[in-house]
């Protein structure tokens, strides 16, 4: 893991346990004391670090954006490399940088797709939609619930809405209600370097993430009359206390629920995303009925089709796997990517396997007096290319610098392959040089031998047929 995700990792995962113990029918996976074990285990890197797993695997991480820590990784086995790049995005915003990764040499590049048909508009028309839409709640009286990941989209939308609120002097409460954000928070204030260039630049004077107008919310606060924004993980109104606040404020015509821009099917937020319903069975038992007002946020920090389409010109691998989206939108992707870039595009099931060819390059070694032949070959080539266009004066002339010698590739079993001259491969067999020599002959010489054989038959008296 790289230092931040390690960081992060222990309260993210205590959050995830927490939130399906509170689901019901939910069986405790993992407890906290498996976490600290876990965590033991981790071996941090760096960005652009090297890392040699063993004599035939290397890694290295390349910054991702997406969220704090966010890597994708290099990996090299033997001759065949290839990028994984997990969740990352390609255009920079308000508190991470964009991803940024070398030009590599790559068999396979593996590239989640979660938007792999989408892409978006200005990233300044979309914050001026999502705010208008949380003022105009807000003076209304209502109340606004912005269901969120704790860690990524949390931090950025309360950046968006703290400024806001700083430049329309808005004095209406701004909430988190997790304790895991105010963690996250706390990490992104530690670990400026792995923001974005803007916050780099100016958190000496300024700690974006020292949100003035931003506090904890207490469960009680649920039933306060008035306005207020709400942020509640998690992200998809799946359980937790997200699914708490809008069982609440839905019912109310003057409240706003303000959606992620992704959520997976089966999810409340994914059926609310699915067109406006009037009513939402949880289970048999609990319906709730909603009269609230429903936007969607267009701020995930996912890549869209033209950033994945980018980065994949970019490191231009022989191959593509496509993973992490939906089936139809993958579809269409690999169509673009086949068509539009040449290389040979695949979107694998959960357990299907696919077979990729890779580059495999033979080492071998040569001996001392190898070389200098080469050498020596190389020496004669260049007094020719002289030679012809010096001494000659042709006006014409195609010669290039590659000269060639001539050489024996020796392969014996579980040695190294080794190019040696062939006096030296005598030396390494065992063996003497055996010559056969030819001798030149004129036509005269021939007519007379042939004569002379032809009488030398008819005195040994043979058959006419063997004549």
């Amino acid at each position: 893991m790289t230092y931040p995700t390690k960081a992060l990792a222990p309260f993210m995962l205590e959050d995830y346990r927490k939130v399906t113990m509170d689901q019901r029918g939910q069986e405790e996976q993992y407890s906290y004391e498996d976490i600290l074990r876990c965590m033991k285990k981790v071996i941090p890197l760096d960005l652009k670090q090297t890392v040699q797993v063993d004599k035939d695997l290397v890694i290295r991480a390349y910054y991702a954006g997406h969220v704090l820590g966010a890597a994708m990784i290099y990996a090299k086995a033997g001759d065949a490399a290839m990028v994984y790049t997990g969740d990352y995005n390609m255009t920079p915003d308000r508190h991470l940088g964009a991803a940024q990764i070398d030009r590599l040499k790559l068999d396979l590049l593996i590239t989640e797709s979660t938007y792999a048909k989408t892409i978006r508009d200005s990233k300044h028309a979309r914050e001026r939609e999502f705010l208008k839409a949380v003022h105009k709640c807000v003076s209304g009286g209502g109340k606004v619930l912005i269901p969120t990941f704790a860690l990524g989209r949390a931090q950025e939308l309360c950046m968006l809405l703290d400024d806001y609120w700083e430049r329309m002097n808005l004095t209406v409460p701004i909430y988190f209600s997790a304790g895991l954000t105010i963690q996250a928070n706390m990490y992104y204030k530690m670990l400026i370097g792995w923001t974005s260039q803007k916050i780099k630049d100016s958190h000496a004077v300024h700690n974006p993430f020292d949100f003035k107008h931003v506090c904890h919310f207490e469960r009680s606060f649920i039933n306060n009359p008035g306005p207020c924004v709400l942020f509640a993980t998690p992200g998809m109104i799946s359980g937790g206390f997200s699914l708490e606040a809008f069982k609440k404020w839905a019912p109310s015509e003057k409240n706003l629920i303000t959606l992620p821009g992704y959520c997976v099917a089966g999810t409340v937020g994914h059926k609310l995303m699915s067109g406006k319903p009037t009513r939402i069975d949880l289970d048999k038992d609990t319906h709730i009925d909603v009269r609230c007002q429903i936007h969607q946020l267009a701020f995930s920090p996912h890549t869209d089709s033209k950033g994945i389409m980018d980065l994949t010109e970019f490191l231009s691998p022989k191959h593509v796997i496509l993973v992490h989206g939906e089936k139809p939108q993958m579809a269409f992707l690999k169509e673009k990517i086949e068509s539009e870039l040449g290389m040979p595009c695949f979107y694998p099931a959960n357990n299907e396997s696919v077979s990729i060819p890779t580059t495999h390059n033979l080492k071998m070694s040569t001996t001392e007096r190898f070389i200098t032949s080469c050498a020596a070959e190389q020496g004669k080539q260049s007094l020719r290319k002289r030679n012809l266009i010096h001494g000659t004066g042709t006006s014409e002339v195609n010669v290039t610098d590659e000269g060639e010698a001539e050489g024996v590739l020796l392969m014996e079993r579980h040695k190294a392959p080794k190019i040696l001259c062939e006096d030296e491969l005598l030396q390494v067999l065992g063996m003497e040089r055996h010559l056969v020599q030819f001798e030149a002959m004129s036509s005269s010489r021939i007519e007379a031998a042939v004569e002379s054989e032809l009488k030398r038959a008819e005195a040994a008296d043979l058959g006419s047929e063997e004549k």
